[in-house]
Parts: C-alpha cells; sequence; structure tokens
C-alpha cells in the first residue's frame, strides 16, 4: 500500500489519571472528583467472590483476592489497561480506596457515578452494597452519603460479562475468543469515567431541552430532587458570553416546565447545522426565597430541526443530504475505550476533513464527550444501540430497558437526528407477520417515538424495515449495479441481490427518503490472514477511483437523498477504513474530500 500523503495523526499521551476531562459534559457542577487511574484487580473465573465475601476485601491488607493492578477506564482486554488478555474471564473485580472530596458538608450528599460497565456491576462501599445495574453502555449513580467516610474508603466492584450469551446486547463484541470477520475484541467491566460527585440535598437532577425552531424558543423541563416548595429556578441564555434569554419560575412539583423565547433583545436566532455549528450555553440556578443559590448547573443547546418531507430530508427547514461514513468507535490500544478526549474529537475533525457531514455510530452507544464534540463540530449522528444476536423474552426485556436509558442519556445533543435500535435484523426473524420479532420492531419504533418526537426513528436499519422514517439499504455492489438499482425510488425498495426484503413481511415502502446507509467497505490488498474488506484495490489511485465511481453513482440518483460509506477506520481484521486502526489515511484527504463532496453544489441549487 502506498503511504498516503498526509502526516500520521500525531498520537495522544495517555494523561494520570487517564481520561481527566469532566465527563457529563451537557450536567455540570464545578465541584467533582475522577476516580481513575490504578485500581486492584483480581480475575474469578470460578465465580467465588460473592461466597467469599470479596467485597469486604481492603486493597494492600494481606491476604487480599486482589492479585493485579488495572488502568481505569480501560477494560482488562485493552493494552491500555496494563493487563491486556483476550481471553474469556466472564467475572471481574475491582477495588480501590479514596477519601470524600473536600466539598462534602453537613447536610450534603455524595453521588458515585459510573459512565459504563460491562455488563452487569455490583458496587459495595466500605463493605455496604450502594448499587446493581444491568447494561453495558448506560452510566449508573449510587447515593453513598449515608455509607462514606471522610477519609480511607474502600470501593469495591463486581463485574459480570457473559462472553457467550447471545442474547446480551452486546454489538460487534465477538462471542469466542479470537475475533474474525466483522466481529471484534470483547469489552469487559468499567469502560468509561468513574468520579464523584457532592451535591447539595435539595438539587437539579435532570434536564431535558427540546428547541423549537418554529416559535424560536426552548422548551426546559428541570427534575428537581428533594424539592422545596418555597424555591424557584432561574434559567439563563447566553451565547459568546452575552445574555439571550432570562426566565424563571416557582417550583410546585418534583418536574418543572417552562418556554424560553430566544429573541430577547432583538437578537437574531441562530441555528445549529454542520456548517454552522452554533450552540447555547444554559444556565440553571436552584435559589430558596431568601435568595440564597442552593444548587447551580451549567448545560447547552443548539437549536435545530429534523423532519421528513415527501421523500426529502429537511434540517432546519430546507432540504439537507447527508454524507455519513460508518464509525465503529474501536481503538487499537483501548478497545471500546477512547485513549483521550483528544483522540474523539480528532475522530471526528478526520471525518469532516474528508467532506463526511456526519457519521452512524455503528453498533455501539459512544462516550457523551465524542457526542460533546460532534455538538461542537458540526456533525451528524445516527444513534446506534449495541445490539444482541438472539431473540429471546430476556433479551426484549434488556433491550428496550437499556434503550431508554440510552434516549434519556442523549436526548439533549443537537448533533443526533436519527435513532437506530436495529441494525440489519440483528437476532430477528422477520420472514413473516407473525413472527413474535416484527412486533418487537414496531415495538422499538414505537417507543422511541414516545420518548422522543424530534428526531427520525427506524425500526431496522438495512433492510426488513417493519415502520421507519427513513427506507435504509445496505448495497454493497458494483457502481453500474447502484446506478441500476436507485434509478428510481420503485426500483430501489424490493429486494437487494442477496434476497434480503428491503421491508418485512405486511410492510412496504410508503416513499420515505432512501439512504444507502452501507456501501463501499473498499480495502487495499493485505497479506495479513484473516484481513478483509467488501472489495479491494492494490494501491491509492485505484482506491480513489473507486470510492469516486460509488459515490457517483449513489450522488446522481434522483432516488437516493443520503449515503453513509464504510467506514472511517479498519478495526482489527476488517481492513476497509479510509483511515488505519492507527488513524492513518489511506489517501489524500482532499482528494477523498472533493470526491464524497461531489454535486453538493448542484444538490444545493436544485433544493
Amino acid at each position: 500500500m502506498r503511504q498516503a500523503r498526509p502526516k500520521k495523526p500525531s498520537t495522544t499521551a495517555v494523561t494520570s489519571p487517564p481520561r481527566p476531562e469532566y465527563p457529563r459534559p451537557q450536567f455540570r457542577r464545578t465541584a467533582w472528583q475522577n476516580l481513575n487511574g490504578t485500581w486492584c484487580f483480581a480475575f474469578d473465573d470460578e465465580d467465588r467472590g460473592r461466597s467469599q465475601h470479596w467485597e469486604r476485601a481492603v486493597p494492600g491488607h494481606n491476604p487480599t483476592p486482589f492479585d493485579r493492578q488495572i488502568i481505569v477506564p480501560f477494560p482488562y482486554q485493552a493494552p491500555l489497561s496494563g493487563i491486556g488478555d483476550r481471553s474469556f474471564h466472564d467475572v471481574c473485580w475491582y477495588a480501590r480506596t479514596f477519601d470524600a472530596p473536600s466539598e462534602c458538608r453537613p447536610g450534603n450528599r455524595l453521588l458515585l457515578h459510573f459512565g459504563a460497565v460491562d455488563y452487569r456491576a455490583s458496587i459495595w462501599l466500605n463493605g455496604e452494597h450502594v448499587a446493581e445495574h444491568e447494561g453495558g453502555h448506560t452510566p449508573f449513580t449510587a447515593d453513598i452519603s449515608d455509607v462514606v467516610r471522610p477519609l480511607g474508603n474502600t470501593l469495591i466492584v463486581r463485574a459480570e460479562d457473559p462472553s457467550e450469551d447471545l442474547t446480551i446486547p452486546r454489538g460487534k463484541q465477538y462471542w469466542k475468543e479470537q475475533s474474525e470477520h466483522i466481529f471484534y475484541t470483547r469489552t469487559t467491566g468499567i469502560w468509561q469515567t468513574v468520579w464523584l460527585e457532592p451535591v447539595p440535598a435539595t438539587r437539579i437532577d435532570r434536564l431535558r431541552l427540546t428547541p423549537d425552531l418554529d416559535n424560536k424558543a426552548l422548551h426546559l423541563e428541570v427534575s428537581v430532587a428533594g424539592t422545596r416548595r418555597d424555591a424557584s429556578l432561574s434559567a439563563t441564555v447566553t451565547r459568546n458570553g452575552s445574555a439571550v434569554a432570562t426566565s424563571s419560575i416557582d417550583l410546585e412539583a418534583d418536574t418543572t416546565s417552562m418556554d424560553i423565547s430566544l429573541l430577547s433583545g432583538g437578537v437574531p436566532l441562530l441555528c445549529w447545522s454542520p456548517e454552522e455549528p452554533n450552540l447555547y450555553d444554559l444556565e440553571l440556578d436552584l435559589i430558596d426565597n431568601e435568595g440564597n443559590s442552593l444548587d447551580r448547573v451549567e448545560s447547552y443547546f443548539g437549536v435545530r430541526k429534523v423532519e421528513v418531507r415527501g421523500n426529502t430530508v429537511f434540517l432546519n427547514n430546507r432540504p439537507y443530504y447527508q454524507r455519513l461514513v460508518l464509525d465503529q468507535g474501536y481503538f487499537p490500544q483501548g478497545l471500546l475505550a477512547a485513549p483521550s478526549d483528544a483522540d474523539l474529537r480528532r475522530d471526528i475533525q478526520l471525518a469532516k476533513s474528508m467532506g463526511f457531514n456526519g457519521a452512524r455510530k455503528h453498533q455501539k452507544v459512544e462516550d457523551p464527550r465524542w457526542l460533546f464534540w460532534a455538538d461542537r463540530l458540526g456533525f451528524l449522528v445516527w444513534g446506534e444501540m449495541a445490539n444482541a444476536y438472539q431473540f429471546s423474552v430476556d433479551y426484549a426485556r434488556r433491550m428496550a430497558s437499556e434503550w431508554q436509558d440510552v434516549i434519556a442519556r442523549d436526548f439533549n445533543h443537537p448533533s443526533i437526528i436519527v435513532w437506530v435500535p436495529i441494525n440489519e435484523s440483528s437476532g430477528i426473524r422477520a420472514s413473516a407477520p407473525a413472527e413474535p420479532e416484527v412486533d418487537h420492531l414496531l415495538g422499538l419504533y414505537h417507543l422511541t417515538r414516545s420518548l422522543d418526537r424530534t428526531r427520525l426513528v427506524l425500526s431496522n436499519e438495512g433492510w426488513e424495515h417493519a415502520r421507519s422514517d427513513l427506507c435504509t439499504v445496505h448495497d454493497y455492489a458494483d457502481p453500474s449495479e447502484l446506478v441500476e438499482r436507485y434509478a428510481s425510488g420503485e426500483s430501489s425498495v424490493d429486494r437487494l441481490p442477496g434476497g434480503r426484503a428491503i421491508y418485512c413481511a405486511g410492510h412496504a415502502y410508503r416513499g420515505e427518503p432512501i439512504v444507502v446507509s452501507e456501501f463501499g467497505g473498499i480495502a487495499f490488498s493485505s497479506g495479513h490472514s484473516g484481513a478483509w474488506g467488501y472489495t479491494t484495490v492494490s494501491d491509492e489511485q485505484q482506491f480513489l477511483d473507486r470510492y469516486n465511481e460509488l459515490v457517483s453513482a449513489l450522488v446522481q440518483s434522483p432516488a437516493v437523498s443520503g449515503f453513509c460509506y464504510t467506514q472511517l477506520t479498519d478495526v482489527e481484521q476488517e481492513v476497509n477504513g479510509l483511515l488505519t486502526a492507527a488513524r492513518t489515511p489511506k489517501a489524500d484527504l482532499s482528494r477523498i474530500k472533493a470526491i464524497t463532496t461531489q454535486g453538493e453544489i448542484a444538490q444545493s441549487l436544485a433544493a
């Protein structure tokens, strides 16, 4: 493979503690304490830790079951963890000590947060059980106020991740020890930041921000813990430090709503888009009847609107062509856990430098910091759930529960414009209308719509749609076949060459916008055993020619309203990325961009 002209992106050094940035960027308080770094660790292959009461162990005191050390938040399979063992260990334990933050004061509370622990987690503090959680991709919190001591606290975590259970939402994590084809090394245990947050007893607990472009307003819902009826909530909206709007309301219930006009003072409304990622800052103050601040939280939002009109996607009331890239979010040194915040930002910057205006974050619920950078830099996101690969009643319960947590966590990010609960019928049989899996697809669609009416929703991604707001197709055909298949909407929505139906039994195309949401997958020739791509080229020029033919076939189609190229980076043995796994470009970025954005002006004029 001929080396690309751009220099290799510099690697990001891991800090101490690793991942030191604030982990919840849309709900910020000043006081917090990062618990990432070196923890004591043990495998529990015989699952004897509970019966032997490892939760009572004290790190550094002999005898101890904790015979290793691990660097949190990197999973034990990842080199950055300091272990790098990719064999099966379905149960593992973590331990560390900490002192309570100096900001803890009498009457206040102390919260212990976990960004993500794959897949089940049990938490003890000073020998007391404080939390239990199921779901490998979503955060959870324990109020440890009644158990914590000022000094010398012992925190114990038991993580269980059944490697071969196909009913667990796992995404691309393989159920065999050796990764192959489209499946990759597993992530077990803690893989996002662990942190402490001292908070007031009466505090702002949750935010739900719904911008209203047409009415030039923000609808704000705030949930308050420990509600005091003598308190009020004040909201201040600013942009670049200048006041835009203020509003306040007396608290009358645990959840309070208000509508804030964004046209105060005659300042024009600024919309959010990939081309102009305008954001507003939001400060919320909880104030008692004497004017004292009980709690203060900072957030931000973007004003944007996404909808379908006929067979066209509109962003901010204008037709919008999506040029997406498939992004698996895997890192050679950290697996699902990015080595640094800069690595998350760099992936978006590299994608934008190649002309893409967004990504399908594929089979992964990504770190909130990646979504923060998508908001800041201007990058559309299709938010996708990590799927299971076998249907069961337990699977349906797990999927529906964790998916609701995903939507709740990420609702406020303006970058997310599409929700994708299921990809390529994972674990689903959709060959007959009576199959329970078809009801599952429909149920997820309607559940998602009931939780979020501001975004587009798919029931299935790539084929066998039940009801979806877009008709998405995964099509790795040659350019000539793409030209023929997408000559019109009617010719695009029957079956793929492999026999997959675009719509599942009992459902049919209703004129939705057509997005070819996977195509390409071009790999450079490799002498490595097991390395593969959907098609293969021998050098950079051959790649650029092939990429140009594929993109041209879709851009020139009157039926296609967007595409998603496979894929951003190589992932282990799958070497069809535009970048290597180390994020080295395989071709000149400017030449890739020229191909990706071809027809952009013509499409804008046609719209």
